[in-house]
């Protein structure tokens, strides 16, 4: 009986102690975002000649990836596709009931709403996230940030500030590569291979298509950006164990910023479309 209630206490004490690390890794990831944001304006008014140099990094990107146009040849590339696929998927499925004229309406409200923000939120992780994870872990096992630290130069506003502004200035024109993309990849597949008229899909399009609806789609890009680089900054900045540990950091800090970007999408699809989703179909 002695030895059951204390193996019971101590599985009890351990499953204590597993919620109070989850508590404080809480608790470290909300302070580290905090101290990232609040030096944002110093970031951005003492660091510009940095901010400027990394946003031209996220978006054309460095080395061998800049042959190919980095970040804004992947999102267009992932967003061109998904609006092809969506046209593909569309056309198919409403020709079964014999409404596959609608397929421009199918593209104007999935495209904006759903398809574009989180194909480009996936691409931000996989591109410019993981590439800042990478950097920061590198330069932590390195103790490059230690001697910026010994320098008297802030590390949270030169390294992480400075990469979350760019990140969020970044992704507007990169965003609205993706959307065009996405378009474009929907009326091609539409019109071109499938043969519907150019009118028709571009009358149910132009009619479905909601301004609101883009705006809002560009704020839920703008978010799911910060919450990217947040992600990815701080799992870099916090890196350990040499090499192997920056590749740990890398693969965690993707994991978490992609449940970051479904999360986003669904939270503010629930407060801007709530149940009714702001949407009639009629006529």
């Amino acid at each position: 009986m002695a030895l059951a209630l204390t193996g019971r206490f101590r599985g009890t004490r351990r499953s204590i102690g597993k919620i109070s690390q989850s508590i404080d890794k809480i608790g470290d990831h909300a302070l580290f975002y905090g101290r990232a944001l609040a030096a944002a304006p110093r970031a951005v008014v003492h660091y510009r000649k940095e901010t400027i140099r990394l946003i031209a990094e996220i978006s054309m990107g460095t080395g061998a990836l800049a042959v190919i146009g980095g970040t804004v040849v992947i999102v267009g590339f992932l967003t061109l596709a998904a609006g092809g696929v969506i046209a593909v998927q569309g056309y198919s499925s409403l020709g079964n009931i014999g409404v596959e004229a609608l397929t421009g309406f199918f593209a104007a409200f999935i495209n904006v709403r759903i398809a574009a923000p989180v194909i480009a939120g996936i691409g931000l992780a996989a591109t410019i996230g993981a590439g800042s994870t990478a950097q920061l872990g590198a330069m932590r096992v390195s103790e490059e940030i230690d001697a910026l630290e010994v320098m008297a130069i802030p590390s949270i506003p030169y390294l992480v500030s400075t990469r979350v502004m760019a990140g969020m200035i970044a992704i507007v024109p990169l965003y609205s590569l993706a959307v065009v993309a996405s378009f474009v990849a929907s009326r091609f597949a539409t019109v071109v291979l499938y043969g519907q008229s150019s009118g028709v899909y571009d009358h149910y399009f132009s009619t479905f298509l909601i301004p609101t609806d883009i705006l809002w789609s560009f704020a839920q890009a703008i978010l799911m950006a910060l919450a990217v680089m947040l992600i990815h900054t701080y799992y870099g900045f916090h890196a350990s164990g040499g090499p192997v540990g920056v590749g740990v950091a890398v693969g965690n800090a993707v994991r978490a910023s992609l449940i970051a970007v479904v999360t986003v999408t669904l939270l503010l699809s629930l407060a801007i479309y709530g149940g009714s989703g702001n949407f009639n179909l009629s006529g």
